[in-house]
Formats: C-alpha cells, sequence, structure tokens
C-alpha cells in the first residue's frame, strides 16, 4: 500500500491518514522549463508593466531592488508553446522562468522539446484516478476529532455569553485570540485595516453565503478570487478546508466567532485538488504565491504542506513516485513551494504556513513549506498552551528551529461549513491563520516595519525564545508585546540623538547619558514587554544610574519631553 498521506493541515482520523494504491491514466500535465527571458519586452526600468502600484510601494516601503525574477515569462516563449497543437497552458511562473501546461499528445511534446528556448520538461500530474476515489480530506462524523455536540449555530447565538470584551464579542473564540495577544492588539484599535491577506488553500466552500462571512461581503473585503486547479473565478463550490481556514481570520459573526484580522482584505487562491496529489499542486501555489505578490498582497498564508504524492504507473507497475520529499529535502531550498515562500519573502511578503499534523507519525517531521528559512511555521497547542499531540516536530533537516512559534491549534473555533456556525477542530490548520490573521493587526500598527522585522519581534516575544525545543519552536508568541518591540524600533533613529546607554545589555545597573536636550526635572519611564511600568525616575542631570530590580529580559525606556518622545531598548541578563 502506497503512502499517500496528504497534509491539508485539517487533522484526520488514523484510520483516514493512509490512502489506498490506485492506477493511473498517464501523465497530461507538465512543467515547462525555460533557459532565459532574454528579448523579454518587459523592463525592470518599468515596473508598472507587470506589477501593481501596491506591489510597487512595498517593495519602496522595504528598499527592495527590483530582480531578474519579477519579470513576466517571455511572451514569445508563452505563445509558442501554446501553438503547439494539442497544447493548453494552464499556469506560468515568472519567479522560475516556467509553464504547466496540459497535452495527452507525445508528438507535441517532442516539439516542445526541441525549441531552442526550451531547458527541461517534467512530468508534474496525471490526470485522473482510474477507479475510486477517496476524499483525502473528508472528515467522518464519528471522528473523536469533531464532536457534533460542540457545534453552534446562528439559532445559539444569543446563548453564548462568553468571550465578551471592550472590543469584539468574540464568543468562543476569545481563548485562542488572546492567547496570542491579540485581544490587546485589537483593543489598541489593530484589527487588519488595510493589510491585504492572499489565502491558498484545497477551496473556500459556500465564502459567498455564510453568515460568518457577511461583513467580508458586505464591505468588499473579498478582493477577488481564483482556482488554479480548475482555471476559473470559482473557488467557493469545491473544498470547506479554506472556509474554515479564513473563518479564524475573517469570520465577524459577535458572540459566535471573530477572527484574529476582522477588517482585513483577502485574496482567495484555491491551488491544492481534493482527489489527488501531485507535485502540479506546489506549482499550482507558486503561481497563486505570484500573483498575490503581484497584486500587492501583504501576507500569504497557506495550510497546506507536502511530503509524498501518489504512486505511479510504469509499465504497468505502480512504483514510488519520484518526486516525494524526504526528510533530507526538508532544507528549505529543495521542495519548490518552500523556495518560492522565500522568494515571496524576498519580495516584501510576510509568509505564514502550518507546521503540519505529522507528530507521533512515522514521518513526524514538518513538510514542505514549513521548513522554509525566511516562512513563520507555526504548531499546534492546546487551548491551555500544551503541546498538542499531533502537531509536526522539527528542527528543519539542516538544523533550523522549527516550527518557528506555536498558537491554538487544538480545539479551535472555526466556521462550520455545513451547518453554517461553529465547531471545534483539531490541526495546525488553523493555528497558522490565527497567528497570519495577528500578523495583519501588528503590520496595520506598524506600517514603516519591514517584513522581516516583524518576523524577528514575533519570534522573541515567544515563550520560549532564548531555549526553543523541537515541539513549539519559540513558543507561543505575544503580538501585544511584538507591537512594544516594534515601536521601540521605530523611535531608535531620534532615540539615538538622545541616548548613550552603557553597558547594555546590563545585569544589576546601567548608565544612560542625555544628549542634545534639558534632562532636568524630565521623568525616566522603565516598562516590561506587557508595557507594565516597573522604574519611574525624575532626572536631576544629563546622566542617571538605573538600578533595576527586575527579571532578566527586554526592557523598553522612555523619556518624555513636551510632545517628544524618546524610546531605546534595555536588556538584562
Amino acid at each position: 500500500m502506497a503512502n499517500s498521506l496528504r497534509f491539508l493541515f485539517f487533522l484526520l482520523p488514523i484510520s483516514c491518514c493512509l490512502l489506498p494504491t490506485f492506477v493511473f491514466s498517464q501523465y497530461t500535465k507538465y512543467w515547462i522549463q525555460f533557459t532565459d527571458k532574454n528579448n523579454s519586452p518587459y523592463s525592470l526600468s518599468t515596473p508598472s508593466a507587470f506589477l501593481s502600484s501596491r506591489a510597487i510601494q512595498r517593495r519602496l516601503n522595504q528598499n527592495i531592488s527590483y530582480a531578474q525574477n519579477d519579470l513576466p515569462v517571455n511572451p514569445a516563449y508563452y505563445n509558442s508553446v501554446e501553438n503547439v497543437p494539442n497544447v493548453t497552458v494552464i499556469n506560468h511562473s515568472k519567479w522560475f522562468n516556467a509553464v504547466t501546461i496540459y497535452t495527452t499528445d507525445t508528438n507535441a511534446l517532442n516539439t516542445i522539446n526541441a525549441f531552442s528556448f526550451v531547458a527541461a520538461t517534467k512530468p508534474v500530474a496525471r490526470y485522473k484516478r482510474d477507479g475510486g476515489v477517496e476524499e483525502k480530506f473528508a472528515t467522518p462524523s464519528s471522528s473523536p476529532l469533531r464532536e457534533e455536540k460542540d457545534v453552534l449555530t446562528p439559532s445559539t447565538l444569543g446563548k453564548v455569553g462568553m468571550g465578551w470584551h471592550s472590543t469584539y464579542n468574540y464568543g468562543p473564540a476569545f481563548n485562542q485570540i488572546d492567547m496570542i495577544g491579540g485581544v490587546c492588539l485589537h483593543d489598541q484599535g489593530f484589527d487588519g485595516v488595510g493589510i491585504h491577506i492572499a489565502v491558498l488553500d484545497a477551496g473556500f466552500y459556500k465564502v459567498d453565503s455564510l453568515p460568518i462571512f457577511d461583513s467580508l461581503r458586505t464591505n468588499g473585503q473579498i478582493l477577488g478570487t481564483w482556482d488554479f486547479v480548475d482555471h476559473d473565478t470559482m473557488v467557493y463550490d469545491s473544498h470547506t478546508h479554506g472556509t474554515m481556514v479564513l473563518s479564524t481570520m475573517g469570520g465577524n459573526a459577535p458572540g459566535l466567532i471573530v477572527g484574529t484580522a476582522p477588517k482585513a482584505k483577502y485574496w482567495l487562491f484555491r491551488t491544492e485538488a481534493g482527489s489527488s496529489e501531485f507535485v502540479i499542486e506546489e506549482d499550482n501555489w507558486v503561481s497563486a504565491a505570484e500573483y498575490a505578490d503581484s497584486a500587492g498582497a501583504d501576507i500569504v498564508t497557506t495550510s497546506l504542506g507536502y511530503t509524498v504524492f501518489d504512486s505511479v504507473l510504469v509499465d504497468s507497475i505502480l512504483v514510488v513516485n519520484p518526486d516525494n520529499h524526504t526528510y533530507a529535502d526538508m532544507d528549505g531550498n529543495t521542495a519548490r513551494i518552500s523556495i518560492a515562500n522565500d522568494i515571496a519573502v524576498s519580495k516584501g511578503m510576510f509568509a505564514v504556513c502550518s507546521a503540519g499534523n505529522s507528530g507521533g507519525s512515522p514521518w513526524n517531521f514538518i513538510g514542505a513549506p514549513a521548513d522554509a528559512d525566511s516562512v513563520l511555521a507555526v504548531g499546534a497547542v492546546d487551548s491551555l498552551g500544551n503541546y498538542a499531540w499531533f502537531s509536526s516536530n522539527g528542527p528543519s533537516y539542516d538544523g533550523r528551529v522549527k516550527p518557528n512559534v506555536a498558537a491554538q491549534g487544538q480545539a479551535s473555533v472555526v466556521s462550520d461549513a455545513t451547518a453554517g456556525g461553529i465547531a471545534y477542530l483539531n490541526g495546525t490548520s488553523f493555528a497558522g491563520p490565527i497567528t497570519a490573521g495577528m500578523v495583519a493587526c501588528l503590520w496595520q500598527a506598524h506600517p514603516t516595519s519591514t517584513n522581516m522585522q516583524l518576523f524577528d519581534a514575533i519570534q522573541q516575544t515567544a515563550s520560549m525564545f532564548s531555549n526553543p525545543d523541537t515541539l513549539l519552536g519559540h513558543g507561543i508568541s505575544d503580538f501585544c508585546a511584538a507591537s512594544l518591540i516594534l515601536a521601540i524600533e521605530e523611535n531608535i533613529a531620534a532615540s539615538n540623538e538622545v541616548f548613550t546607554i552603557y553597558p547594555n545589555p546590563f545585569s544589576e545597573s546601567t548608565v544612560v547619558s542625555i544628549k542634545g536636550i534639558n534632562a532636568y526635572g524630565l521623568e525616566l519611564d522603565v516598562y516590561d514587554l506587557l508595557g507594565n511600568l516597573v522604574h519611574k525616575q525624575k532626572l536631576s542631570g544629563q546622566t542617571v544610574t538605573l538600578n533595576l530590580k527586575v527579571a532578566k529580559g527586554v526592557y523598553s525606556i522612555r523619556l518624555k519631553d513636551g510632545s517628544r518622545s524618546y524610546s531605546a531598548k534595555l536588556l538584562k541578563y
């Protein structure tokens, strides 16, 4: 029996994880790799020809230069392939300089291989399974991971009294947001306004009609859709997984569920086919991420992951798919989807993905793209912050900390696409987007920060930052504390003109020297990462010695001079 374990990180019961072996028809989809982009009509000097104004502004905001992989595939190459009889171009990739085609004609492939600008062709998918198809993401109602008695519908809305706060009535979703400092940011007015999130998933069943997404539809918060599997705009008729994922970010049904970024705007892209597993799904993801980049998305989040693929038929014998990944491939530089995540980050986007649900299984480790260097891979904890038994383990094959952080993925509150209410479900599929929504709020609060400044702040405030492990990485992040770190960094230029602090880091005491302003009579305050005042002192001169009786950790020092304020970071060890 072939191991066709499919990591769409919504946890399946163990009995569903090993799918039966099927016999397949011949390959019908191929990756066509081009040699170059020579003589292209596009130029890096005119980026508006291939990037939206938002995409250009994102690069300008982060001082990112245009690169060769920003240029689209050469139209002459594209057209030459498309004009071959019996060939349909279904996707294209500027980052990898390639197209994906559909054909059943061997002569057509020979013609394409003969083109001087074609470096290689590679089969990436078969057209169909011969025989019955088992829905690989289906969760039987008898599954212990989904208890129907815990499904809440709109009729129970008035009966749910938990989770009310000053800004939102979160209902049962309160814990999964508050655990990572989300309620704190919401109360400060940061709920995703102005941030665009691209969600890449297996489908968004009924998002166009479910009450939980009323506000997204009414307020024009769904920017657009595209199905990279079926090549049309209809993503609302395929799979419920993306529906549940989206609800943890964009859901807004007071008292029932509120997502982490209810005011953000969303691109909804279907890249994953539910009935088969081939490397073309990674290629679909690449095309969708490139679309998100060009359209100006700020964040790309996915609860998909890949390790092994469907077996293939060679000379009437089923063999292991040559595209299968091994743990050695989990180095961030092998799987195409992992490389693409890093490219997305290089364009200024913030990439979030779920770590996987392989904990305790023979594979056990993260899959692609969680291994990517610059992606924030999110593991799962339960409602009390304890490691969830199914969450995939790190490290990456080359020894990096993975997952990066963790959020609630056990008994997560998500949309129930069939009943129209909510359900409590397990999976790092939900820990990932819960975190991605908070990234949107954090970026709204600090729009001048770069994606990697956000990344670093999120990790620095995690509960296990100083002692990461292979289960939860750096632990559970505190986005409210991350906001404080970024606020300090935003003032660092001005602060450097005012503060000289030595030693820093310090163990017992440190000396603060102030220049450029008259410090006499001003008040110097020290705060911890949660914003609690831990020390207050009036200045009698330009130099002061701080003897701080506080725990080891990161603190901020603040000085206010009329309408101007200055901040700096302190580290006690």
